[in-house]
């Protein structure tokens, strides 16, 4: 039987990224799960967000939230697929609708097309770049090509020298495929060299079927249709192995100079912190993601028309994020879970990660087991005693970087 949604929307924010081009894009990224989307607006000319979806967008995102700061994310495709008037219309709006409230801006880019016009932009307005990069040279361009089939590694180098020379704020987030995954300190130590502070490792996990009937290959969990994983995806265990590699080394040197998005999510539930990222939220769907033309999905990652919320020409973001529908894609993550994982040690850790990945079996063949579930396993005991010595650090409001000492100290 399925729980009573118990929500109270004024909770917490609520976060609908934006897709100004929608899935269009400069590059052709093997393992890019979002290429294919334009395959649900066959009969359109053109993915460019028209004034009258953006103005709708903007005045309706700002309304919906309760609070007085406020994030706008734009994604691509490629973002910067859009000129800057299209940006400084952002900035009118949001000013506009805005009514004194605080509002920042971050853009995922690929960083091909950065120059000294769009830096100073960003510098500017206080953009915060997330840049699209997957390690050095041979882990990047084994996935990351352009549209004849070239890497494109050398392209986003120069648009990170773009963004360091005008002092824009940036981080790194990288996919973690069946390759790279096998260079975890490489990896690493190639983004501190580059300067990357803040760092995001994303597995990529992804099941391949030619069975339905809108086009689309990659399937969500929730499709049982003949499939097969894309070569791309990592090995759960080798993502386990990628991440405490990588830990043992920042644990030893790096805690307080460079962030690791998994490491500070951790650290947040061993002190009875929200974790700063929805896949380890115990419920989620307060984090959509609106597509060129207005239409609303339940996710980055579920944008088929079976998750489909609305249009913003007919709804206002807060009647879709508070819908039935959506509350309960939200619970169900929470729901849903199989037995395996609620009697798990690492439950309040993990929360049975992402829906996306929960494409696997328990050991008694029940469904819904997360693909990644080994690897995180691996990865949480390897940490713990870190984590709970960093959480004692806390508690007794001493710098949790004294953990450095102590872990140099330890066998390793």
């Amino acid at each position: 039987m399925k729980k009573t949604i118990a929500f109270n929307p004024l909770s917490m924010p609520t976060y609908v990224m934006a897709k100004p081009i929608g899935s269009s894009c400069n590059l052709n990224c093997a393992y890019c799960y979002y290429l294919e989307k334009e395959k649900l607006y066959e009969n359109r000319k053109s993915f460019q967000m028209s004034d009258e979806t953006l103005e709708t967008y903007i005045e309706s995102y700002i309304n919906a939230q309760p609070t007085n700061e406020i994030m706008f994310t734009w994604h691509g495709g490629e973002t910067l697929l859009r000129d800057l008037s299209f940006y400084r219309k952002v900035l009118m709006l949001q000013k506009k609708y805005g009514r004194g409230r605080t509002i920042d801006n971050t853009l995922q880019t690929n960083g091909v097309l950065l120059n000294d016009e769009w830096c100073r932009f960003f510098k500017d307005n206080n953009f915060l770049i997330g840049i699209s990069i997957d390690g050095p040279q041979h882990c990047h361009d084994i996935y990351r090509k352009n549209k004849g089939g070239m890497g494109t590694f050398k392209q986003v180098m120069r648009g990170i020298e773009f963004l360091q020379k005008h002092k824009v704020e940036f981080n790194t987030l990288s996919v973690i495929n069946d390759y790279n995954v096998n260079y975890p300190l490489e990896v690493y130590r190639f983004f501190k060299e580059i300067g990357s502070n803040y760092m995001q490792f994303s597995p990529i996990v992804e099941r391949i079927s030619h069975d339905r009937t809108d086009k689309l290959e990659l399937l969500p969990p929730s499709d049982h249709f003949q499939s097969e994983l894309a070569p791309w995806t990592v090995d759960s265990v080798k993502f386990g192995q990628f991440y405490t590699t990588i830990f043992d080394e920042w644990v030893r040197n790096d805690v307080g100079k460079y962030f690791v998005q998994l490491f500070d999510s951790t650290l947040a539930g061993y002190v009875g912190e929200m974790p700063g990222v929805c896949i380890f939220g115990e419920t989620c769907g307060h984090a959509s993601v609106m597509e060129f033309n207005g239409d609303v999905y339940a996710c980055d990652h579920f944008v088929f028309p079976e998750y489909k919320l609305g249009n913003m020409k007919t709804h206002t973001i807060y009647e879709m994020m508070f819908s039935e529908k959506q509350l309960r894609f939200g619970a169900d993550k929470r729901d849903l879970l199989p037995t395996q994982c609620r009697q798990c040690e690492y439950l309040k850790m993990c929360n049975g990660e992402c829906p996306k990945n929960r494409i696997s079996a328990t050991s008694t063949g029940e469904p819904g087991l997360n693909y990644l579930c080994s690897g995180y396993k691996l990865y949480f005991k390897h940490t713990q005693p870190y984590m709970e010595f960093m959480a004692n650090e806390l508690f007794f409001k001493r710098s949790p970087a004294n953990v450095m000492d102590w872990a140099r100290s330890r066998k390793s």
